[in-house]
């Protein structure tokens, strides 16, 4: 099987593994799949669920495209007469509870194909974080500490370069270089060389895509059944709201998807159903909401 075979396989897999585990820990919603199709080629499988009991709106998105190579594309790469093909996998999930993090992760594949149809170049990339309204330390801690011991079978500079990635990637320039998040792994354009095959790095993203579940569902088994107010609420969504910010200012998938009109309701998948902003609001010192802003500074959270 061809690594490009190897990695939809793993996508669509990795899709119902998730979908099926938050669906377990919702116990109440399920996922709404709809299947759609690519004028240009190729399509995909999006599958939404709302208004749970755990998880308020997310988005589980499969895709595998090809075809003539966008004009935008084509300019980026300095190619002409190309082709390609993008597979992958991107999801979002926004909880109910405020004490619930948010979580973001997306694996993908892109092969670019000469005017004969041969291979003319490849790459990886992907990455997940985490986005928290209030924050048990121990749990920003279990989350890097799974992303890492992921990555260390394969190299052990590998979480601490991709950490780094993430740290300056999601953040919103526009508000002081304020982080979205607490971060995770974010890494892109990883290529075959002499030193990492296809394979190699194909199984770099398998493990990457494996850990996220492990990563991130403790927390929401420890945080879903918290009591919250109306006050905590406003917070979520308020926090939601630099969360949209990024997302369409910043993102540069979104704006990709924006700019080679993609599909539109895919793109703002991972917007959160509610958000709010209000004129120059600031938390009060040594609350909870305060704190949050302290942990949003990059810092070392696995061992």
């Amino acid at each position: 099987m061809s690594v490009k075979e190897s990695f939809i396989a793993f996508i669509h897999s990795l899709q119902d593994e998730i979908c099926g585990a938050l669906e377990a820990i919702d116990g109440q919603a399920t996922f709404r799949e709809d299947r759609w199709e690519r004028p240009g080629g190729g399509g995909g499988k999006t599958r939404v669920i709302a208004d749970g009991a755990v998880f308020e709106k997310g988005g589980v998105n499969t895709s595998v495209v090809h075809g003539a190579l966008p004009e935008v594309m084509a300019q980026q790469f300095n190619v002409t007469d190309s082709s390609f093909m993008a597979c992958g996998i991107s999801l979002v999930i926004h909880p109910q509870n405020p004490f619930v993090p948010t979580v973001h992760a997306n694996f993908r594949y892109f092969e670019l194909y000469d005017k004969d149809g041969m291979l003319k170049d490849s790459w990886f990339g992907g990455g997940s974080d985490l986005t928290p309204y209030y924050l048990d330390e121990a749990d920003g801690q279990h989350f890097h500490q799974t992303l890492k011991n992921a990555c260390d079978p394969f190299g052990k500079e590998l979480y601490p370069l991709y950490k780094k990635h993430c740290d300056e990637y999601f953040i919103n320039k526009h508000r002081n270089n304020e982080a979205r998040g607490i971060g995770g792994i974010f890494y892109d354009y990883l290529r075959p060389d002499a030193n990492r095959s296809a394979e190699q790095l194909f199984a770099f993203s398998q493990a990457n895509g494996k850990a996220l579940m492990e990563a991130y569902l403790p927390i929401v088994r420890k945080t879903k059944d918290l009591p919250f107010t109306a006050a905590h609420k406003d917070w979520q969504e308020y926090r939601r709201g630099r969360y949209v910010e990024f997302n369409l200012i910043h993102d540069r998938g979104t704006l990709f998807g924006l700019k080679t009109n993609g599909r539109i309701e895919s793109i703002l998948m991972s917007l959160p159903p509610r958000a709010r902003w209000e004129y120059d609001y600031h938390p009060a010192p040594g609350s909870r909401e305060a704190e949050l802003l302290e942990f949003l500074k990059p810092r070392e959270w696995a061992k």
